[in-house]
């Protein structure tokens, strides 16, 4: 349990890998802080009836203003203290380059205001905390397989990923030498409230043609990788940035291949999804 006695605060903690971050946390003996615009207090109830400890949050992840008032609400809890921050919270988007101006503009603002701004912000407000950390400070920012490439309709979300990918590599680049870590985990397809609306013979389809694993992952499987890269352990892990994907990304193939252990066909098509 190598993050026992921690402190930690985990933002989009409410659902899908948040959520399972904020359990298996808790369960390596960490105390957490869970916080998302929604209601944790769920979460804090599965963690304390398995004998964990932790407290739920509520913020903007839009407002400046309210994430600094979530960093003083957490502190006054831990006792100024934090050693772990998981900046996981984020939105998706669908939206065409030519499609109307007021809306693109809207959706771009949406998508960088949660999926950028609020890291650096949130990393800012706590970081005296997390260089002060007895322990080395860690930082973990969640991105995408989409920071790393891109699928259509998606520029407002694929710029914003690129960019987390982007601040994990300047924040780590500078705070190193300080004794705060920082890395970001890329999920690829995972079964998460972004991916509910997805069918499930469309999720099949996708997962067969272009994931080695066959398979959509699962949020607990994501949350691992970050228990990690926050392990004390990982003293000289700093600026990487980590693929979760079932091996999506490694993939040059466009149609699926049937290997040889696996009895049924595959289906096979000339378009991407």
């Amino acid at each position: 349990m190598a993050i026992k006695g921690r402190f930690a605060l985990i933002t989009g903690a409410a659902s899908g890998m948040g959520l399972e971050i904020a359990k298996l946390f808790a369960s390596e003996g960490a105390i957490v802080a869970c916080c998302d615009i929604n209601s944790c207090d769920h979460v804090v109830d599965i963690i304390q009836s398995s004998g964990g400890t932790a407290k739920a949050f509520t913020f903007n992840a839009r407002d400046k203003f309210d994430i600094q008032r979530l960093a003083k609400e957490v502190l006054e809890w831990t006792g100024n203290m934090l050693d772990i921050l998981i900046n996981n919270a984020g939105v998706s988007s669908v939206v065409m380059l030519d499609g109307d101006d007021d809306t693109y503009e809207a959706t771009w603002d949406f998508v960088f205001d949660i999926n950028v701004r609020a890291q650096q912000r949130l990393s800012r407000a706590l970081l005296p905390q997390l260089l002060a950390s007895e322990f080395s400070g860690r930082i973990v920012n969640v991105a995408s397989t989409e920071g790393l490439g891109a699928t259509i309709f998606n520029s407002a979300y694929v710029a914003s990923k690129h960019a987390s990918v982007g601040l994990t590599k300047a924040m780590a680049v500078e705070l190193g030498s300080r004794g705060v870590t920082v890395n970001c985990v890329c999920p690829g397809p995972v079964r998460t409230g972004m991916t509910k609306d997805i069918l499930e013979n469309q999720k099949e389809l996708f997962a067969k043609r272009l994931v080695p694993m066959r398979r959509y992952g699962n949020p607990a499987e994501i949350a691992y990788m970050h228990l990690a890269l926050v392990d004390d352990r990982a003293t000289f892990t700093n600026g990487c940035v980590v693929n979760v994907d079932g091996g999506i990304l490694a993939n040059n193939a466009l149609l699926p291949m049937r290997l040889p252990w696996e009895k049924k066909k595959v289906p096979r098509s000339s378009s991407r999804l």
